[in-house]
């Protein structure tokens, strides 16, 4: 019986487990010397891979859309601002254009009562003009309203959509006229100033040329490039109705721009992009007459750049089949021509459907006025004579002039006028604290220096000091940043300074330091916005060929 037991015990005892090779592997592996690598862990599946970048990428947008709704909500809402102090003088801006603008952006209000009178309640970024002439840019997205700018300083300043008709150095008054369409029953006022910031520009200079004002398009305002846009849209139309022959087809699409500045050269290359990216669409049977043709009456076009980039430009031009005409004068534009002549004195009548006019600016007359009650120290005819200061020769100190309406070394451009808005604004403040010493040292003067204290004594002292100093105002010193212009194809051109000379580039990657440029000069991110929205809207659909 014990021996059966014994027998079963043995046949019902558990066989040793065989492990598999590859579980002995592993467990070799596991137990092996120092340093052995475990297998590497299994690659994350598609799906997984994908919803990891897709929440990255939607945490980003999230984070700069979040980033981007506050910078504007607080541009929107502008906070409390102080009243006008009566205690404060009066500083009378007159104008609204780059000088302008760029004191108002610099100016610290709280030493001032600033009242701004300009004929335009907005800063137009000129330099985009043209882009806006072909439809490249929206006319709102290169304007900046004044009132973004004033609502934003500390102190209230008064902002008068209105035009400037006299200013009186004697009694320092401004008298200044509403000119929009509606007007209420004062139209005409007169304020006085303490400190008058002149800084009206200038006009368009016609040279006196019979049929320039009745016939030809400018490119100085913003009306100006919308007036050209609609015109050239209706030569195209004009030109694609029935039964026109092929002489007229191509006279209404030939376009004439006079003068081979920036300006001119800009809008040359703005109408052969329009041509080439969207008209031989939409006009295909048009598209072959179109003619561009630029007339500048100098040897050669931009003379501000470099030799090496005036070359490039022309060679640009040549390739796109845009005409230039140098040594070449206009003596008459007509309703349906341009009368020119030629380097060899010969006179021409060139059938044309569109003369655009970017030749040269004059002195308003307000400006004419005013330097008229200084004749013995403004007798130049370029415009308002300035000391180094640019405080208006003859005014006492109480006029300062900014912008085209000067006559000064440097050339009138966009960059000289910026600059000497920041630096106007740096010597307003100079004069407001040299006021504000002078004040409180007439305080202590009045009490007699018998009754001062040691205190108020050796106050006097370093308010002495201090005027000293404040006396002495730094002279404007120019600051050339390089010159840059857009010609066409993807192309620009740039000169800018490098170290003790200069460096000369053009092609297609200075055409996009061009736009970086033009991007980061813009006074607001709303600015910035809406023209790299403009860009982007064009090379992904064209430009609008409708008309309104």
């Amino acid at each position: 019986m014990q021996a059966s037991r014994l027998l079963g015990r043995s046949l019902v005892k558990p066989r040793p487990s065989v492990l598999p090779r590859s579980h002995l592997a592993r467990r070799w592996l596991s137990t092996g010397p120092e340093g052995a690598s475990a297998p590497p862990p299994p690659r994350p599946s598609f799906w997984k891979r994908f919803l990891q970048v897709t929440g990255s990428v939607t945490l980003v947008t999230v984070a700069t859309g979040g980033a981007l709704y506050y910078v504007a909500q607080k541009d929107r809402t502008p906070g409390p601002q102080l009243p006008h102090d009566p205690t404060k003088k009066t500083l009378v801006i007159l104008g609204s254009g780059w000088g302008a603008t760029s004191l108002l952006n610099s100016l610290d209000t709280v030493d001032y009562n600033v009242i701004v009178i300009s004929p335009k309640n907005y800063f137009l970024f000129t330099p985009l003009l043209p882009s806006v002439a072909v439809g490249t840019l929206s006319p709102r997205s290169i304007l900046q309203p004044t009132r973004y700018v004033t609502r934003h300083k500390k102190r209230q300043v008064t902002v008068i959509e209105a035009s400037a008709t006299d200013v009186d150095p004697t009694t320092k008054t401004v008298t200044f006229a509403d000119t929009s369409e509606i007007q209420g029953l004062v139209s005409t006022t007169t304020i006085p100033y303490d400190y008058l910031v002149f800084a009206v520009g200038a006009e368009v200079q016609t040279f006196n040329i019979p049929g320039v004002r009745e016939h030809a398009c400018f490119m100085k305002e913003l009306e100006d490039a919308e007036k050209m846009q609609r015109r050239f849209l209706d030569c195209l139309e004009s030109a694609a109705f029935p039964g026109q022959s092929t002489e007229e087809i191509k006279r209404l699409l030939h376009m004439v721009v006079v003068g081979g500045g920036p300006t001119g050269v800009e809008l040359s290359g703005e109408l052969h992009d329009f041509l080439e990216q969207d008209l031989r669409s939409w006009y295909p049977e048009l598209a072959e007459h179109v003619r561009i043709s630029l007339v500048e009456a100098l040897p050669s076009v931009l003379p501000m750049f470099s030799k090496q980039l005036i070359d490039y430009t022309e060679s640009t031009f040549k390739e796109a089949k845009i005409d230039i005409l140098t040594k070449t004068m206009v003596k008459e534009v007509r309703d349906k021509s341009v009368v020119l002549q030629l380097p060899d004195k010969s006179i021409a009548e060139v059938p044309c459907g569109l003369v655009v006019w970017a030749a040269g600016n004059t002195l308003r007359k307000v400006t004419r006025d005013l330097m008229a009650k200084f004749p013995d120290v403004q007798t130049n005819r370029r415009g308002i004579t300035v000391d180094e200061c640019l405080r208006m020769v003859g005014s006492n100190g109480s006029i300062f002039a900014i912008g085209d309406c000067t006559a000064t070394s440097y050339a009138p451009t966009a960059q000289v006028a910026s600059q000497e808005g920041a630096y106007l604004a740096r010597v307003l403040a100079q004069l407001a604290k040299k006021d504000e010493a002078e004040a409180r040292l007439r305080e202590l003067q009045a009490q007699g220096a018998d009754a001062l204290s040691p205190e108020a004594k050796e106050e006097r002292e370093q308010l002495e000091k201090r005027l000293a100093k404040l006396e002495k105002i730094r002279p404007f010193k120019y600051s050339h940043q390089g010159s840059l212009a857009y010609i066409g194809s993807d192309k620009a051109i740039a000169d800018l300074p490098f170290f003790n000379g200069n460096l000369a580039t053009g092609g297609v990657a200075t055409f996009l330091f061009w736009r970086s440029a033009y991007l980061s000069t813009l006074f607001s991110m709303r600015n910035r916005i809406l023209v790299a929205t403009d860009w982007l809207y064009v090379k992904l659909f064209g430009r609008d060929v409708s008309r309104e």
